[in-house]
């Protein structure tokens, strides 16, 4: 088995490169979060081109160091099973779907919740329109699509045994997704803005990749 079939090697290498990218062009006062992070589809800096963009984005080193880990630690077996050009297909709509419903669940809130404000209080006095705060609402990361992996190896490899940190015993891979996929439903649901993480993002990624895997399976392109 290869350890670095291409398509995962060539992820990891722009999803670094880019990371540093974002560290040098911060020091020079460029913030590419503006022009590749998923901006809000209302937001005056939303692009459609940031639905792929932001998957290569990532909010600081341990943020790329467990996706970048998960793709290589997952990605690689998927590669070698599909082939290159079937598991990139897979990667990339996993991505587009997690950033899309992302923007579904966004979009929901906006108008049950954010809609009926002039403005947001940032603390410390300062008041900024609404106008101004959708702006701030990015999403960034390769997760939906790592999600999308991790759920591929689970229905591939279901039996497949795991040591999970901290859990002290093997688990089966199959109770490992669907314990992640329960996980961040809750947390989605709880809507625990406290940590930051766009949960229905990475439950959109498992959605668009269990339709991915369900086509192909009745077409038996899938074993």
């Amino acid at each position: 088995m290869d350890n670095f079939p291409p398509v995962v090697k060539n992820i990891l290498i722009i999803n670094v490169l880019v990371y540093f990218g974002m560290i040098v062009a911060a020091r020079y006062g460029i913030d590419l979060d503006k022009w590749l992070a998923l901006h809000f589809v209302l937001a005056d800096d939303f692009n459609a081109a940031q639905l792929f963009t932001y998957m290569f984005m990532h909010a600081n080193f341990s943020h790329i160091f467990f996706n970048m880990f998960a793709v290589w630690m997952f990605g690689r077996i998927l590669e070698n099973v599909w082939g290159g050009k079937r598991f990139l297909f897979y990667y990339v709509v996993c991505g587009l779907g997690a950033g899309f419903v992302q923007e579904i669940v966004q979009l929901i809130h906006y108008y049950t919740v954010l809609s009926d404000y002039d403005g947001v209080n940032m603390g410390s006095g300062l008041v900024i329109p609404m106008s101004q705060y959708l702006n701030f609402m990015t999403t960034v990361g390769a997760s939906g699509a790592v999600f999308g992996i991790l759920l591929a190896f689970g229905m591939m490899f279901p039996d497949e045994r795991m040591f999970i940190f901290p859990i002290p015993f093997p688990v089966r891979a199959k109770w490992f997704v669907i314990g992640y996929a329960v996980l961040e439903l809750v947390l989605g649901i709880s809507n625990n803005a406290a940590d930051n993480v766009a949960h229905f993002a990475h439950l959109g990624g498992m959605l668009f990749g269990f339709f991915i895997l369900l086509y192909w399976k009745r077409k038996g392109e899938l074993r």
